[in-house]
């Protein structure tokens, strides 16, 4: 008696070059997919500070996107119990609702957090490079406070290539 088309079929292909091609579909499904849906992946930015009027807030973090992102004039900051988004280039700082943010890990992903719906008023934006670091200075018109961040520049290593 023969044996069944099919079965002489799954004989042909190893085990191992059909699971390593199903793998490698996986991983390029996802990668194409987690690009094209518009999420945002926050990373904590060392050394970053924030500080309102000359004080370091009690709870206080800086977040920037991803470094395969391209969005380096975006921050993220939590300002005591606040999350706002700066966009730099645009000199615009939006509220956050803390239900926009999803937690993996120490990161955050997010979707489209800047919505004009959101738009807190500010003035007296202010940048300048203070040697290792980039200060952004700005005043929040509903605390009426001054807001400093500081955003860390990226580590020059090209001496080591």
């Amino acid at each position: 008696m023969t044996q069944p088309r099919s079965f002489r079929f799954q004989r042909s292909i190893h085990p191992w070059r059909f699971t390593a091609c199903t793998i490698f579909i996986f991983l390029a499904a996802t990668t194409l997919a987690a690009k094209d849906d518009g999420r945002i992946r926050w990373k904590p930015v060392d050394r970053g500070q924030v500080k309102l009027d000359e004080k370091q807030p009690l709870a206080s973090a800086v977040y920037q996107p991803d470094k395969s992102e391209k969005k380096s004039n975006l921050v993220l900051i939590l300002l005591g119990h606040r999350w706002l988004a700066i966009d730099i280039k645009a000199k615009q700082v939006y509220q956050v609702p803390p239900s926009e943010l999803t937690p993996q890990g120490l990161d955050f992903v997010s979707g489209d957090l800047f919505i004009s719906d959101r738009l807190v008023p500010t003035k007296a934006w202010t940048l300048r490079d203070v040697g290792p670091a980039e200060l952004i200075k700005l005043t929040l018109n509903d605390y009426g406070r001054e807001l400093q961040v500081f955003l860390p520049h990226p580590r020059d290593i090209r001496p080591y290539y």
